[in-house]
This record gives C-alpha cells, structure tokens and sequence, in this order.
C-alpha cells in the first residue's frame, strides 16, 4: 500500500463517519486509504499533533472572482486563511462575464471552485467602497435564456442559480427577479441561492417561495428582516421552509450576521444548515475575516466542535449533490483540512458592531488538495 500522506497524531473528526479520535490520517494519490493503516512509498508525514483534522472543508459562500469584480478576494490566499479546499462563489459573475471567471480564475486555481451563476447578466457589477448599485434593481439586466445556456454550457462547475433580493439588491424591482431566477432555475433543473437583505420583500416573503433544495442565504441577518420575531419567535415561514426543505445559510459577510438573531434562533432550536462566510474584499478584515472566524462564533454560542465542523464539511456537500467532499471515507476526494483550536481571548464582532468575548480562536494549519501539502 502506498500513501502520498500521513497526518500524524491530529484528532480527527469526520463527522459524516461519525469519528473523533486521536489517529494517522493516511491519504494516497488518488483516494484516502483510512486511518491507522501502513503507509509505505516514502509518503510526507505531517505532525498533527495538538491539531484537529477534518475532511476537506468547504466555504459555501464566497466571492473570488478576483480582478473581474471590485468585491472579489484570490481565492488560495483566501482558501489557505481559512483551511478550506473547495470555494463556492456565491454569483459574483453572470452569463455576460462567467467564461472568464472560469477561464481566468477557475481553471487556473489549485482551490477547487464552483459556482452559483448570477441571473443578472453582469454578476455583481457595482459593488464598492463608494458606489453601490443593486444589479437587481433594473430588470432589463434580468437574463434569463443567456443564464440558462451558461449554466447547460458548464455542468459540474456551475452549481445553481443566485438572485439578490431587498432595498439594496433589487430596490424597485422588488421580489420579481426572484421570478426570472426560478425559472431559470426550473429550465436548467438547478437549486437556486437566494440573497435576502433589508425589506421590501420581506423575510417571510422570499423564504415561502423556495423549493426543496434551495438556499435562503444570510439566514441570520440582524433586524430588519430577522428570521424571527422581536420575541425571539422563529417565524412561520421560516419554519414551514425548513418542513420543505429548504436549506438555510449563514453568510457572515459584512451586514448579514446578527449575535441577537443568532442567539434568539439558537434558543427556539433553529440551526442554519450550514456555515459560510460570504467573504469578499470588503469584510475580509472584518468583521468576517474567514469562514474558521465565522465557525468560532457557533462555538461561542455553545455548539460542539464537531457540528461546527459538521456545518462546513459534510453539510454543504450534500447540499451541491457532491458525495465525493465533505467527509474521510474511502470514496472522497484525496483532501483534508488541517485546523488548530488556540486558547485566548477574542473579541467576535457582528456586523451591527455587537462584540461577544470567547476563550479559543479556530485557526488555520494546512490543507492537502490536488496531491500538495499547503501549510496556512
């Protein structure tokens, strides 16, 4: 038996495998041969020791379509901050401008990335320091025949469909590119990811129209437009959403995630299904930072090591349908994340400026993908 790698000594947790235990992780060239199995070939050794080692983990939420809009970050600086190897770009581009994210970014990047592709024809066009144009806001931008060719052009790299909703994405055209987006949708059988920020529409609004598997994204934004009542009641549409099976998203970003929200829906025994960080170039120095910052704050809220893990690995993966990602089993890709859980104190901010204190900080070490080692 020959291995490329062996994570030695880390504590691996796999939550889709239900393991959380102290092992060697041993990975081949081609596939992840198991855990405390003979490594011969002159694999690398990496001390895990003190480290926590997790399958690959996943962001689902993020913008990387560097140089081709103002918001997006490069993705391996960003996938090495925050220990992830696949990035999920959440819509930066658009049928208009899609060939070159993958010609330029895509296909040239050592980090997997796949796509939600924009049903506005530019993607996120005008998204600065100083200006600020919602691309929902005229609906002649709304394409829906270049979308669905786009998006039937690059199977397995483009995932679903996004549209952005609210005040600032969509002003005066309201809930109606939601229309154009899920039939785009329904014509490419793809998942939609649907942005949702201040009112009009409102919450309950956006949420009752969407369909088994689509994303409710920014699912813990703050007042106005929470997820629940002032009373911390979770609301009914919310509620009858998840019956559906709707997935509901974290996306930190820079106005999408509320300690008040957090904790009200935390209290009633609303989980978001996944963490993501919505990380673009405006919020990646805060208050978002990376998607381990983002998973530190779920830890502060009380939750286990391993369901935070469990949120950024093995749950976004089965909602892209990827049953290759996400987890340490003998059919998943040849990659794991390497993280540490450093004791100190650290201030978490929200984005509303709310800062809650915790003891430990989730930090980046390293990831193996596509048969490297990249040390954080």
């Amino acid at each position: 038996m020959s291995a490329s790698f062996v994570l030695r000594g880390g504590r691996v947790i796999d939550p889709a495998n239900g393991i959380d235990r102290i092992a060697d992780l041993v990975i081949g060239k081609d596939k992840i041969l198991g855990l405390d199995v003979p490594a011969l070939g002159g694999a690398q050794v990496i001390d895990c020791t003190d480290c926590i080692v997790t399958p690959g983990m996943i962001d689902m939420h993020v913008h990387v379509y560097w140089g081709g809009t103002s918001l997006g970050v490069k993705p391996e600086n960003f996938a090495d901050k925050s220990a992830c190897t696949t990035l999920v770009d959440a819509g930066s581009a658009g049928p208009g401008n899609f060939t070159g994210f993958r010609e330029h970014v895509i296909d040239l990047s050592r980090v997997r990335i796949l796509a939600y592709l924009h049903v506005s024809f530019a993607g996120i066009y005008a998204f600065g320091g100083t200006i600020m144009v919602g691309e929902s806001h005229d609906m002649r931008l709304m394409a829906a025949r270049e979308a669905a060719a786009v998006a039937n052009a690059h199977p397995g790299v483009i995932v679903g469909i996004k549209v952005r909703l609210g005040a600032h994405a969509s002003g005066p055209s309201g809930i109606a590119p939601l229309d154009v987006a899920q039939d785009v949708a329904d014509r490419t059988g793809l998942p939609l990811m649907v942005h949702i920020d201040e009112p009009p529409p409102s919450y309950s609004e956006v949420v009752e129209r969407l369909r088994k598997g689509d994303v409710l994204t920014h699912c813990f934004r703050p007042f106005p437009n929470a997820p629940c009542h002032g009373d911390g009641r979770v609301r009914d549409a919310v509620l009858a959403a998840r019956e559906r099976g709707v997935i509901f998203d974290i996306a930190h970003g820079m106005g999408s995630f509320s300690w008040d929200t957090a904790r009200k829906m935390d209290a009633a025994g609303f989980r978001p299904d996944v963490i993501s960080s919505d990380i673009h170039a405006f919020c990646i120095d805060g208050p978002a930072h990376d998607n381990l910052n983002v998973m530190t704050k779920f830890l502060a809220l009380g939750w286990s090591l391993p369901d935070v893990i469990a949120a950024a690995s093995i749950a976004p993966a089965r909602v892209l349908s990827r049953s290759d990602l996400g987890h340490l089993g003998e059919t998943a890709q040849p990659e794991a994340s390497v993280i540490k859980l450093n004791s100190g104190t650290v201030d978490l901010a929200d984005v509303t400026g709310e800062i809650v204190t915790h003891d430990t900080l989730l930090k980046p070490v390293g990831t193996i993908s596509g048969g490297g080692w990249y040390p954080a």
